[in-house]
């Protein structure tokens, strides 16, 4: 099989959580393990760091991955889902995993994906471990699919475990209650291995205290040590800055990503970066200001609060579930514009009216379904949105709408465009 061939081949031979939802997730580690054993355990040959959370999980294992590549080190990033390409999921340095690599490693393994019918996500993790192994790397930063307890990256043993938040999403699978999810991802917490928590909640707090004591792992809270403040947007400055006061002391740090919420993802970022510090490993002030600086740059992070066009300002963000809307609108307050119009889809197996109820009421939407089963279909979410008072149309394919959005605005209008990280991935100018 070629390349195409070989995609085609995952995409629909193997389930997809993906693209079918529910059906592809398993509360078993038991095919990765198999795979991984077939594949000479490939996951003990690297260190590795550990990210999970409802949000800011994949900035935050991008930030990391940036800091230590700037430190001069050969660092291997998963990632999951992937927006445009495959090969985003598996990076080395930022360098995507070679598709050629790709075709490699399913051939040699298909009759194990013959007998076994691993899921896609079970797959890829495989071949993530392989190609980080085969490649030597010195670290690699992998972030949880989804949970953290049975998600099949949590087989690694890794020297640090970064938790970034904890909200309500894939409720159907990890629980109806912030405690009971915050048990699911505290199931990557291993013995004597050091966890930092991003973000305080007092609803979940304990669950990591009970788990880590069980463990006898180091636990840090990191607003503990680090208070971050956003700085207002200024034309000077491309990047966002940030005030950051540890031991009381100032100081001003700057990162490519754009978005508010990253203040509560950086205190943990800044953290975990001290533990691996006092570990011994040479992480210099300068790595981490650049590595800030640099995170689209050194990793290729796509679609977080990510502007793709000025004049009318047009902006893209994947953030999908409560918590994350909620940031979202919050930014969206804070950007002058005469008129807003809002590009939205979303997925059939969450419910979409507690988001719903959370975006603006003096908008023009176009309501859109990204190309996945999942995907609820754009009349059923427009007749969610009416019920919530929001005003638009249906118009099925997201570069469409994309499209007369732009037709209609003015070049002080803005454009968002969001609900889903499927519909984000399928924007034209991403």
């Amino acid at each position: 099989m070629d390349y195409p061939q070989t995609l085609d081949y995952l995409f629909n031979a193997l389930p997809m959580f993906q693209r079918i939802g529910g059906a592809a997730f398993k509360k078993d580690l038991s095919n990765t393990l198999a795979l991984c054993d077939l594949l000479g355990n490939p996951q003990n040959q690297f260190k590795s760091i550990h990210i999970a959370g409802t949000n800011g999980k994949g900035s935050s294992s991008h930030a990391i991955a940036s800091i230590l590549q700037e430190a001069g080190f050969k660092v291997g990033l998963y990632t999951s889902p992937h927006l445009k390409s495959f090969t985003e999921r598996i990076k080395i340095n930022g360098n995507e995993i070679p598709e050629e690599e790709v075709v490699e490693f399913v051939a040699k393994n298909k009759q194990f994906f013959e007998e076994k019918q691993p899921s896609f996500f079970e797959m890829t993790v495989g071949m993530a471990f392989w190609h980080f192994a085969k490649e030597k790397v010195d670290y690699a930063v992998v972030e949880v699919g989804m949970g953290g307890k049975f998600d099949s990256t949590n087989i690694i043993h890794p020297i640090l475990c970064l938790i970034t938040n904890i909200g309500y999403d894939h409720m159907q699978f990890l629980g109806n209650t912030l405690p009971e999810i915050a048990g699911e991802k505290a199931g990557i917490i291993k013995e004597n291995v050091p966890v930092v928590i991003s973000q305080r909640q007092e609803e979940t707090s304990l669950v990591f205290i009970e788990k880590a004591k069980a463990m006898n792992a180091p636990l840090y809270f990191s607003e503990y040590f680090y208070y971050v403040e956003k700085q207002k947007d200024s034309p000077i400055h491309i990047n966002s800055l940030f005030k950051v006061l540890k031991d009381g002391k100032p100081d001003f740090l700057e990162m490519d990503l754009h978005g508010n919420y990253q203040a509560k993802n950086l205190a943990g970022i800044l953290k975990a970066t001290d533990v691996l510090q006092n570990m011994g490993i040479s992480i210099e002030e300068i790595h981490v200001k650049n590595g800030l600086r640099n995170i689209v740059k050194n990793t290729g992070l796509k679609g977080r609060w990510q502007t793709i066009q000025e004049h009318p300002r047009v902006i893209c963000d994947t953030g999908h579930n409560e918590d994350g809307i909620k940031y979202i609108v919050e930014q969206i307050a804070e950007v002058p514009y005469d008129h807003l119009f809002m590009v939205i889809g979303m997925v059939n197996d969450k419910d979409v009216s507690k988001v719903l109820s959370l975006l603006p009421k003096k908008a023009e939407y176009f309501f859109c379904q990204a190309k996945i089963p999942r995907a609820m279909q754009a009349d059923v979410l427009y007749e969610h949105a009416t019920k919530q008072g929001l005003i638009g149309k249906v118009v099925n394919d997201v570069n469409e709408a994309i499209g007369i959005a732009k037709a209609r605005a003015n070049k002080n209008d803005l454009i968002f465009i969001g609900g889903s990280t499927f519909v984000v991935a399928e924007v034209n100018d991403l």
